[in-house]
Formats: C-alpha cells, sequence, structure tokens
C-alpha cells in the first residue's frame, strides 16, 4: 500500500503543475510545444476529431452512423469547438486495423488500448496528455482521480484515461436459463470452471444437436480471465508475458505453470467430448452471435456487474433468450484491469487539445455518452418510464439501424449510461463496492517500460498467437504442444523479457 500511495503521490505532484489548453499551441508526443491551428481561426470552422471505437454489435450502414454522429457535433460544435467523426471498428479486428490505420497515415484520434496499453507506449502510439488532462479534461481528471490515472502512465507521464466503470472483473457463465430449468440443472453448484464439466455434458446429452459452449471471440473460450489471482504486469490479458501470481513479486512464466497445464487440460478434454466449438481458435463469431443462433447453450466471460444484472442486460444481445449468470471466480485489481480499456490520443494527432476535450465529454456529457452507446431515441432504442432503456417493438441489437450496447463498458463513464431494462438501479452500489473489496495485485501502479524489447516482443507475440488460442480453445495437444510452445518462447528471446520485468518490478518495488 506504501508503495502505491507513493505512486499516487508522484502523479498528483506532476499533475498539480499543469500547463493551460490553448486553441492556438499544443504539444508533440514527448511534452513540447508545438503549433497548432486555431479551432476557432474562422467562422464555422471546427477541429475535426476521428474517433475509433471497438464495438461487439454491427457496424452500422453509413447513412445511419451519420445521424448519430451529427448530433453529437450539435453539441461539440457549440461546446468544444469540434466536429467528431466516429468510426466504430469490430472487436475482433479493432486493435490491428487501429495499427495499421495509424502506420499508414490514416487520420485516427482517439483509441483505445484494450488490453495493450505498454505496447501503445512502447511503439509510440499514444501522445503524452499530462499537460492537457487539468484544462482540457478537468472534470475528469477529478472524476477518474489520480490513483487510476497512474496505472495509466509511464515514466512518470500520463498516455490513457481509463474507462470509469465498475472495474473489478469476475469470470462468470452466461447461461440459456430456459434449458437449465427444462433439464433441472443446478447452477448454484458451480463455483468453478472446473464444475461446468459435468454441466455441459448433461446439455450435450439431451440436446445433442447443440454446441454447449461457445467462444467469445477469435481464440477465447472465456477460460484466460479464469486464472486466479494473476497479474499481468501490463500486457495483453490475452497473450500475457510474464506474470504475477498469488501476491507474489516474482515475475513468472505462465506457460510453464501447474495452472495453465490444468487449464489446457480442462479444455482439451472440452474440445474432445464437443463440449466446445470445435473452430473456436479460428472464427470469427462473437459470443452474442453464436446465441443469438440457439446453437449454444452458454459462455465464459468476465463482468463486473452482478450476476442478475449481467444476464438481463445481455438478453436483447443473445436473441431475447432468457439468460442467467453464474460467477465461476473472484474479483481481482490490478494495474492492467485498471489500463486495460483506456482512451488513447493518438501520437499522430494534429488535434491533441480538441481530442481531450471531446475525451473529456465521452466522461461528463449524458448526451454524448448515450447517443455513442445506444444512437437515436426512438429509432435506435425507447426509454422507459422507470428510466432504463430497451430496443423498440419488434426490433433487437441486430435489427435497429445503430447501437454499441455491449460496449457499455468500455467507452466513456459508465456511470452515465442508461441502464438496461431489466437491471437493477441499485446494483450500482454493489458495482462501487467491488472496486473497493476486489483482492488488488502488490504491483498495483507498476507499469512496465518495454521499449528496449521491441524485436523480443514481436517475436515472442507471434509465438503467442500461433499456439495459445488452440491450447486454451482445446484443438491442441497440451501433453505435446505445451513443451513446444515454451521452447519457442525461449527461442523468442521470452526469457530477456521476464528477466527485464524482474528487474524493473525490484526497482519499482525498492522506491
Amino acid at each position: 500500500m506504501k508503495k502505491r500511495i507513493l505512486a499516487v503521490i508522484m502523479v498528483a505532484a506532476m499533475i498539480t503543475g499543469l500547463t493551460a489548453c490553448s486553441s492556438s499551441s499544443g504539444e508533440t508526443k514527448d511534452g513540447t510545444e508545438a503549433d497548432t491551428e486555431d479551432a476557432d481561426s474562422g467562422e464555422g470552422s471546427y477541429d475535426q476529431v476521428v474517433y475509433a471505437f471497438s464495438t461487439f454489435n454491427n457496424i452500422p450502414a453509413d447513412e445511419d452512423l451519420d445521424t448519430v454522429e451529427e448530433a453529437i457535433n450539435e453539441i461539440t460544435r457549440e461546446k468544444i469547438g469540434v466536429e467528431v467523426t466516429l468510426k466504430p471498428i469490430s472487436i475482433a479486428d479493432y486493435s490491428s486495423k487501429v495499427s495499421l490505420a495509424l502506420q499508414g497515415g490514416e487520420k485516427i484520434d482517439i483509441f483505445q488500448s484494450l488490453g495493450d496499453f505498454n505496447n501503445c507506449v512502447a511503439t509510440d502510439m499514444a501522445y503524452d496528455i499530462t499537460s492537457l488532462l487539468g484544462s482540457c479534461a478537468p472534470e475528469t481528471k477529478k472524476l477518474v482521480g489520480v490513483d487510476w490515472l497512474a496505472a495509466c502512465s509511464s515514466d512518470g507521464r500520463v498516455y490513457g484515461i481509463p474507462t470509469y466503470k465498475p472495474i473489478a472483473l469476475t469470470p462468470m457463465v452466461i447461461y440459456r436459463q430456459d434449458i437449465a430449468d427444462e433439464l433441472g440443472i443446478d447452477m448454484s453448484t458451480v463455483n468453478s470452471v472446473e464444475d461446468l464439466t459435468p454441466i455441459l455434458e448433461q446439455v450435450k446429452e439431451a440436446y445433442p444437436e447443440l454446441t454447449p459452449l461457445a467462444p467469445v471471440q477469435t481464440g477465447q473460450i472465456g477460460l484466460h480471465t479464469c486464472f486466479e489471482d494473476t497479474d499481468y504486469l501490463t500486457d495483453d490479458m490475452f497473450s500475457p508475458i510474464g506474470v504475477l501470481m498469488n501476491g507474489e513479486m516474482t515475475v513468472t512464466d505462465l506457460y510453464s505453470t501447474d495452472e495453465f497445464k490444468a487449464m489446457c487440460d480442462l479444455a482439451r478434454n472440452w474440445y474432445n467430448e464437443g463440449l466446445v466449438m470445435k473452430d473456436s481458435a479460428t472464427t470469427t463469431s462473437t459470443a452474442a452471435e453464436c446465441m443469438s443462433s440457439g446453437n449454444y447453450f452458454g459462455y465464459i466471460a468476465a463482468y463486473s456487474y452482478p450476476e442478475k444484472d449481467t444476464a438481463a442486460s445481455l438478453m436483447a444481445q443473445c436473441g431475447g433468450y432468457e439468460l442467467g449468470a453464474k460467477m465461476v471466480g473472484d474479483a481481482y485489481l490490478s494495474t492492467s484491469d485498471v489500463n486495460s480499456v483506456s482512451w488513447m490520443v493518438a501520437s499522430t494527432t494534429d488535434v491533441p487539445e480538441a481530442a481531450v476535450k471531446f475525451l473529456n465529454l465521452t466522461y461528463t456529457d449524458e448526451a454524448v455518452i448515450n447517443l455513442l452507446i445506444y444512437g437515436i431515441e426512438g429509432r435506435d432504442y425507447i426509454k422507459n418510464d422507470d428510466g432504463t432503456v430497451s430496443y423498440p417493438e419488434g426490433e433487437d441489437s441486430t435489427t435497429v439501424p445503430y447501437t454499441a450496447q455491449l460496449s457499455c463498458g468500455t467507452l466513456g463513464n459508465f456511470f452515465e449510461m442508461y441502464p438496461m431494462q431489466g437491471t437493477d438501479p441499485a446494483s450500482l452500489d454493489w458495482e462501487l463496492e467491488q472496486n473497493k473489496s476486489a483482492k488488488t495485485s502488490s504491483a498495483m501502479g507498476f507499469t512496465f517500460d518495454s521499449g528496449n524489447l521491441k524485436t523480443q516482443y514481436t517475436a515472442v507475440s507471434n509465438v503467442i498467437s500461433q499456439y495459445l488460442p488452440g491450447l486454451l480453445c482445446g484443438s491442441l495437444d497440451p501433453e505435446t504442444e505445451i513443451s513446444k510452445f515454451v521452447g519457442a518462447l525461449n527461442d523468442a528471446g521470452y526469457q530477456d523479457i521476464l528477466s527485464a520485468k524482474q528487474e524493473q518490478l525490484d526497482a519499482w518495488s525498492a522506491e
């Protein structure tokens, strides 16, 4: 705790001296001043900001997206002198498309880290926003607080703003309540992913035409969320490179642990028994798409909301089937949990102040954030008398012209979003308590600087993408492939990364 407080104090002191936000001057990505065009240089002249966000829903048609865009711009023109272009990108393609776009000189001003905060900083994708927060986003700075901003910092500089939401993620199984009721399945007996096996077998026997378990997204059937007390040390939780486990301060190779082997054995058993989609390692189908088809019983994912609310909020996305949710692990908080979904300004932006001002609205302006999530009232959603929202009669998430509802935990301020019908407003208290009471990593606030290891990171990431999806989806045999996996990692420079992480962690701890 002492180390964490010290880190917060350092960031607080750093932020105290922020310079004023000016429309006539800005900064380069290293914090030095650079000239920018005055946003109000002429009547009707507005800074242009491209906002690239990930969506788990359908990509809307251009004409439908344009109406949402214009509704947002009616607000932003008046409030901050900015016009915004919305750029929704499918979650499966998001990271690669943003990276390629920025490398190719395409205009993107704001993007999400999506579990890759460290790499975004190390590869100079992200703009140093330290001196812009105090004057371009003072409300957001106060709302988020220096503790969470510290988790989005590197070498004392702030590079991102974390999504403000219930952030302590808990692994859950989302399942068809109607099937569970019909078969007399007691989901209260399921307290771990291992407990799921007899449930999946029972569903398979009763409904041989169904696949019991759906993938979450490409290469993921949810088991990556079920490693207990694991800190990914700034890196991508979907492809961890050196972790802390069980409260220790020794950097560990996850892939050589008994815990990893057990998880791969479980996936392999499910795969061989036909309990999980055979193409999970390569499919582009998401959990919502699979569940909407009616051909699956459930899936595993991590959520930060109570079981009942989680199930209620997902029903419309999953074909309208009655859903249940059951926790299969405990909540855990690490630096990566805070910064994994953080908003970053692109280092290539020509309007950094305008970008930060718009980000500020996504955290503070109720109208802006609900337009981003739900679209146009009356067309894309309706507001109910109790303050909740639902889809228009006869419509769902797949048929309305625009929705990004499944991105509700990734865009701006969750607490300013309208709750979906069926959720309990009182659950917000539970969610805030989870953030406070969740087990917290002993390295909270530590961020790893991988700038000198770009070659090793590229090589190691290629090896991980080759082996990890198959191992955690069951299509690769762990008895033969884990040893090959670890050997290939070491050949790619894996140990260099682990050693550097340990060295930096020890130095951080010594402070």
